[in-house]
């Protein structure tokens, strides 16, 4: 692919590694800011053109999601004497790491976080040249990872073909997500997955344990209304509904002396406590 800038000025080296700063390690020969506008319209037009290419409705790579993204772009030159003058981009390669459930040859889930090819690309005039396995095996020596460990987001069949011929990565292991892992993805890998517990079964679930319900059995001491005895709670007919406290037992003697403190006069009642005997002369006469 041809830009109306200079290709060799803003990547210096036949396969340059891009990160979210979207600048290669070696310092391009133009100003920062003209880098940084050159390097975004060659990832979005390469973006564009593998997306044609796959039949996607959008592309995948762009320079936005590489800013917003852990991801490592390969961006692959060509560096013959026919292209001395601004040069080309003949592909590029996008990785990057993700968390996944990888289901092994059991059918288990496997938590793993491999390292993902999410997408590949070489120009369709430049294709059965050698181009795909000198950028794929940059990739994998600069990234340190064996073939048979990477996930593979959505492969199609000329891919698939390649990793077959160069690779002999032939047996996938079957997914229900949209990655293909191959035969010798869970063989010595430096961080091995972490296999997900099984579910229980639905009748095997509580509200609560066995173990509460004995402390709610035994525990003693316990307040208003478990320490009090059956006898005394009435619990409601609806489920659900907390209990009532019983109503308390009368003392005859209390009842009478209640009903003799209402016959006395708010005045009067401090004689009544004291024992004195009231006047009759002190009395207020009312019309």
């Amino acid at each position: 692919m041809e830009f109306e800038f200079d290709i060799h000025k803003i990547f210096l080296e036949p396969i340059s590694k891009l990160d979210s700063s979207l600048l290669p390690q070696r310092r391009p020969l133009v100003s920062s800011s003209e880098a940084q506008r050159q390097i975004v319209a060659v990832i979005d037009e390469i973006g564009k053109a593998s997306a044609k290419a796959q039949r996607l409705p959008a592309p995948i790579t762009s320079a936005s999601r590489m800013q917003t993204n852990q991801h490592h772009l390969y961006i692959l030159k060509d560096c013959t004497p026919k292209t001395a003058g601004r040069g080309v981009v003949i592909g590029f390669l996008k990785v990057g790491y993700k968390k996944l459930f990888v289901l092994d040859h059991s059918g288990s889930h496997i938590e793993a976080e491999p390292l993902c090819i999410l997408d590949f690309y070489i120009h369709e005039s430049l294709q059965r040249h050698g181009f795909g396995k000198e950028l794929f095996a940059f990739m994998l020596r600069t990234e340190q990872v064996e073939p048979q460990h990477l996930a593979i987001d959505r492969p199609s069949e000329k891919f698939l073909s390649f990793l077959r011929k160069h690779y002999n990565l032939r047996s996938t292991i079957p997914q229900v997500n949209n990655f293909v892992v191959f035969e010798g993805f869970f063989r010595d890998r430096k961080a091995p997955g972490r296999k997900m517990p099984a579910k229980r079964a639905e009748g095997e679930i509580k509200p609560y344990s066995l173990s509460e319900r004995d402390f709610l059995k035994h525990e003693e001491g316990l307040p208003w209304p478990f320490s009090q005895a059956q006898s005394s709670l009435n619990r409601a007919s609806s489920l659900g509904s907390s209990p009532t406290r019983a109503c308390p037992r009368h003392n005859p003697g209390e009842e009478d002396f209640v009903k003799s403190l209402r016959t006395f006069r708010p005045h009067s009642l401090q004689r009544a406590a004291s024992g004195e005997q009231e006047d009759p002369s002190q009395r207020r006469r009312t019309r």
